[in-house]
């Protein structure tokens, strides 16, 4: 087994460290989410504190890790009886992204089930784990049925296996670690709510910082035993210092003001729900243990607040994580009292706080207007006339909820909440041989290829003679994810700030949509003299967002040029990932020009679009007392349909979703047909 690096080697990355090790003293706080760029050894920490956890005791023999002193009643290699145990190291159980379901809980032999009525378990990944550490790497990309087994099983403590009625429980307790780059996506709300602590890490910029750490590194590749040996006594004074911080834990007095100060600080940051509290006392009371004290300070809550709620008050998946150090310092000392004799010390930092410096004035407070730029309704705007020159990114208007738009046919992608496909959860809609191991087993199917041969195979009992050959697979249908492609228009016809904002607005909300909907998302701009890929596609929508909102415009309108582009982009993506089906979205006036016969080489363009059976939909961003319908013809030659802004809107006309289907239906959909 191969050296691990020693946690106390690490350089830097102190909330990092601190996060983990206030997991290890109390593993109640309820895991930790690492969110970092790559190369800030997220992973190495990760499986570094697997060394430093205390060991456990176990029922000897048991696969499912159950405590000698109170095991578990419904555990299915029981009953044990309490008694004394063996000791082992704590695990540290790594889900990789592509685990099947199977892998996760456990599988369960369905054929044995039916013929001798015995439940044969083999336990998964989440038995593995119970009274230690899962690891999730790159959690972010982790597939949604997953992510819902990981939910009930963090919810409940417990897993639960069935298979058309005969079911397996066991206990499944514990400590959940993730770490995810955010540039290829956010988590799903729930599973994010469901990590006690959120750190954010960064790669040093300080000269001697980076050295030392390359040097450390290069240190421990040349002899992975050596290095380890060297910092051993370092790694045993960590090791007995969160012994003894777990020894001190219970001892720990959260008094009234403590209490008071957390219960303001979640409100004041309008966090849902309760949980966020609860993690919060639990946090600064392993913080108090850590330091060896039994008294919670405000400086615990204060630290334990800005590790148990930046994950939690984002509103919305645009949110940047983070809190208000000054609104916290304020918070924490409107609410410090008089003292009520828990032995609480007032905040070190002094009114006003003294930590870190605010996030309020950074990159990500929005530039307020200026008198005057052009936005005021009803004021002629300041956008130059088409083929003028570059004008300053406009703001986009407040996003709203849009009407689904989906890929017509069933196809057979990544499972999402979009469009119909053939999925492994769903609505069962029949059954067929198995190809490999059997996950979902139709019962009525199995039943009626078994029957007709229980005479040859010599039944005499009750019981119905099963073989393999007879189980059949339930074929499901559920939602897949798409890959929606953006298409903007950033020319000067669309220049009027009071538009363009608008515009924005609508592919915001497309945007919003599409994270909500699992999808990838690609963003392609045209305008001047041609047209660029802003973002590649990717599973990271705040990233398509940030694009948008610095998006330029002004010049002339290479239409066929973006359409171009988008072609390039899809056929690429058809070889990365076949079974991903795109949705073109093209957000346009449908104006073309440069060039010569700029419209009809539009036309050829979206006609290529329309070959390949492409599912597309244009958004008419045509405004005016006078219009030239050009929108509806492009979404005529891309074999589409055309909606207005308008339109768009959830709560406007109830057949979008069917004009959709319906006009692509007409155009080629049988070549798409899954």
């Amino acid at each position: 087994m191969s050296t691990p690096y020693p946690f106390t080697a690490i350089v830097g990355q102190d909330d990092l460290r601190l996060g983990l090790l206030l997991n290890a003293v109390s593993p109640a706080v309820g895991g930790v989410l690492v969110r970092g760029e790559k190369g800030t050894a997220k992973s190495t920490a990760v499986r570094a504190l697997a060394a430093l956890m205390p060991e456990v005791d176990v029922v000897s023999g048991c696969r499912f890790s159950c405590d000698p002193v109170s095991p578990d009643p419904a555990c299915p290699d029981g009953p044990h009886e309490a008694g004394a145990g063996v000791s082992r190291a704590a695990r540290t159980v790594e889900l990789p992204v592509g685990a099947s379901e199977d892998r996760l809980v456990g599988a369960l032999d369905i054929e044995r089930a039916l013929a001798e009525g015995v439940k044969a378990f083999e336990p998964g990944l989440l038995a593995d784990a119970h009274r230690g550490i899962l690891y999730v790497d790159e959690v972010n990309l982790l597939h949604d049925h997953l992510v819902d087994l990981l939910l009930d099983a963090a919810a409940m403590g417990a897993s639960y296996v069935e298979r058309e009625g005969v079911s397996v429980r066991h206990a499944a307790r514990f400590l959940l670690v993730g770490t995810m780059n955010p540039e290829e996506g956010e988590l799903r709300p729930q599973l994010l709510d469901r990590f006690g602590l959120t750190v954010e890490v960064a790669a040093s910029r300080e000269t001697d910082q980076r050295v030392e750490v390359v040097r450390r590194r290069l240190a421990y590749d040349d002899d992975p035993a050596g290095f380890a040996a060297r910092w051993a006594d370092e790694e045993g004074a960590l090791r007995e210092r969160i012994v003894a911080a777990r020894a001190l834990l219970p001892q720990v007095a959260l008094g009234d003001r403590a209490l008071r100060q957390i219960a303001a600080t979640c409100a004041a940051f309008e966090v849902d729900g309760m949980r966020a509290d609860i993690v919060m006392a639990r946090t600064a009371s392993a913080l108090a243990a850590w330091a060896g004290r039994t008294d919670v300070l405000a400086e615990d809550v204060r630290q334990a607040a800005l590790l148990a709620l930046p994950h939690r008050r984002r509103r919305n998946p645009f949110d940047a994580p983070g809190l208000d150090e000054d609104k916290l310092d304020d918070t924490l000392e409107q609410n410090s009292g008089e003292g009520d004799g828990g032995g609480d010390d007032p905040d070190p930092d002094g009114p006003g706080g003294g930590g870190r410096p605010p996030q309020g004035d950074g990159p990500d407070t929005p530039p307020q207007p200026e008198a005057g730029d052009g936005d005021t309704p009803g004021l002629p705007s300041q956008g130059r006339p088409a083929g003028g020159g570059e004008q300053q990114p406009v703001r986009a208007a407040e996003p709203f909820r849009t009407k689904m738009l989906s890929v017509p046919g069933i196809g057979e992608g990544a499972a999402g909440r979009r469009s119909r496909a053939r999925t492994e959860h769903g609505r069962t809609t029949g059954a067929r041989r198995p190809e490999g191991l059997l996950t979902k087993l139709h019962l009525t199917a199995t039943v009626q290829a078994a029957a007709p041969h229980q005479h040859a195979r010599g039944r005499t009992g009750r019981g119905l003679v099963v073989r393999r050959d007879d189980l059949r697979q339930a074929t499901r249908e559920g939602r897949e994810g798409n890959l929606v492609l953006f298409v903007v228009d950033g020319s000067g016809s669309m220049a009027a700030r009071q538009r363009m904002g608008a515009v924005k607005g609508a592919v915001l909300s497309l945007l919003l949509d599409a994270y909500q909907r699992r999808d990838k998302v690609g963003l392609i701009t045209f305008r001047g003299k041609g047209a660029e890929v802003a973002l590649p596609p990717t599973s990271s929508v705040d990233t398509a967002a940030a694009r948008l909102e610095t998006l330029p415009t002004g010049g002339r309108t290479p239409l066929a040029a973006g359409l171009l582009k988008a072609h390039d982009v899809l056929r690429v993506e058809r070889l990365r990932d076949p079974s991903r089906r795109p949705l073109l979205v093209v957000v346009t006036d449908g104006r073309a020009t440069g060039g010569p016969d700029p419209v009809a080489l539009a036309a050829r363009a979206a006609r290529l679009h329309e070959a390949e059976g492409t599912a597309s939909v244009v958004v008419d961003c045509e405004s005016g007392v006078v219009r030239l319908g050009l929108a509806g013809r492009l979404a005529r030659d891309l074999g589409g349909t055309a909606v207005t802004l308008d339109e768009l809107r959830a709560d406007s006309i109830a057949g979008l979703v069917r004009d959709v289907q319906g006009t692509q239906g007409t155009n080629g959909s049988n070549r798409r047909a899954a």
